[in-house]
């Protein structure tokens, strides 16, 4: 069975992260470059779902959704709504985050771009919070991410599959070695 993958990146970051860009060799060299999605997301999370919305409604075959950081609260939410497959690795949990602590300003890490992020942006992420179906949900998790707890994810994620690694830190150092398993998970 065909289908897509859907790569959402996470806050200040963009489709030229360290994990998006070993997906897409890794998708090229399989000959499935088509058959990924890595968009630039906005800064503004109610304008980020509603591209993604407006995407996920252009495609007949099946999509996974692999997320990072906010980009897998992102995918935990469009999983659910969807009722797709994902995965979240080292991902944010909305709920258990202090809001107050991301508003102001800040610099994309690969464009340099800046954005105010504020109190409303902050709703909108509280209101994008969906668990998807355990069944179809692979969260990876490293001990070692200072910036997010990873105990928050296990409890939030409870009952989905869950690998957790000893060591690394928030950027999920074990990707390059998970990606042929990441892709089985897709089913491509």
């Amino acid at each position: 069975m065909a289908g897509t993958i859907l790569y959402l990146h996470g806050f200040c970051s963009s489709p030229a992260s360290w994990k998006a860009r070993l997906l897409s060799e890794e998708m090229q060299r399989r000959g499935l470059s088509a058959q990924l999605f890595c968009p630039q997301l906005s800064p503004v999370p109610a304008i980020a779902m509603a591209a993604m919305e407006a995407w996920l409604a252009t495609q007949a075959q099946p999509v996974t959704i692999i997320g990072s950081s906010l980009g897998g609260h992102y995918a935990s939410y469009l999983a659910a709504r969807h009722r797709l497959r994902a995965v979240l690795i080292n991902p944010a949990v909305v709920s258990a985050l202090e809001a107050d602590r991301f508003i102001g300003e800040h610099e994309n890490f690969h464009s340099g771009e800046r954005f105010t992020f504020t109190a409303v942006h902050a709703q909108q992420l509280a209101e994008q919070i969906a668990l998807p179906d355990p069944r179809r949900t692979w969260l990876l998790l490293e001990t070692g991410d200072t910036t997010l707890d990873y105990h928050a994810a296990q409890a939030h994620w409870f009952g989905c599959r869950q690998s957790v690694f000893e060591g690394g830190d928030h950027s999920f150092t074990r990707f390059p070695q998970m990606l042929s398993q990441l892709i089985e998970f897709t089913g491509l």
